[in-house]
């Protein structure tokens, strides 16, 4: 089962080796990690998305919860939060499924912010299983190239750090 994480933290020099470490010490794996600072100075905010089952799971909070600098963690994997992803990708854009392109990048809402005679990169934000989804109807067009941000998340109404 997928499960993702918002931890809280000291915005300070060795944390996110710290965090990293404790996830490989105990071979966990990271799918994605967003770290970025909050608007509370002197605060970051890690996003990780990992595998696992309760258990598993239950072990990764109590030990970030262990950690000095970890001020809070919050499992979202009950669908408790709005969860967002952006990627980036480069198609093939041949005169043949040019439009083809640009039908299903309508269709996701995605913006096209590069144009070459051969490719077009192309923008999306959604929710993973939206990303996904675009580039399933992408990929037989022609990737070239791809990035993903991996997934930042947010609680609903008053759940979060001071809800």
């Amino acid at each position: 089962m997928q499960h993702t994480i918002s931890v809280l933290v000291e915005n300070e020099f060795g944390v996110l080796s710290r965090v990293a470490s404790l996830f490989s010490g105990r071979g966990f794996n990271i799918d994605s990690l967003t770290v970025a600072p909050t608007n509370e100075e002197g605060l970051s905010r890690m996003t990780i998305v990992t595998r696992g089952d309760e258990q598993i799971l239950e072990q990764i909070t109590k030990q970030l919860n262990k950690l000095i600098d970890v001020l809070k963690v919050i499992d979202f994997s009950d669908g408790s939060a709005i969860e967002r992803e952006m990627i980036l990708v480069k198609v093939t854009a041949e005169d043949e499924n040019r439009a083809e392109v640009l039908r299903i990048v309508d269709i996701f809402r995605a913006k096209i912010i590069d144009v070459t005679p051969k490719s077009y990169t192309i923008e999306a934000t959604g929710n993973p299983v939206k990303m996904d989804a675009l580039l399933e109807l992408l990929r037989p067009l022609g990737l070239k190239e791809l990035v993903r941000t991996g997934a930042v998340a947010i609680g609903r109404g008053v759940k979060g750090w001071k809800g």
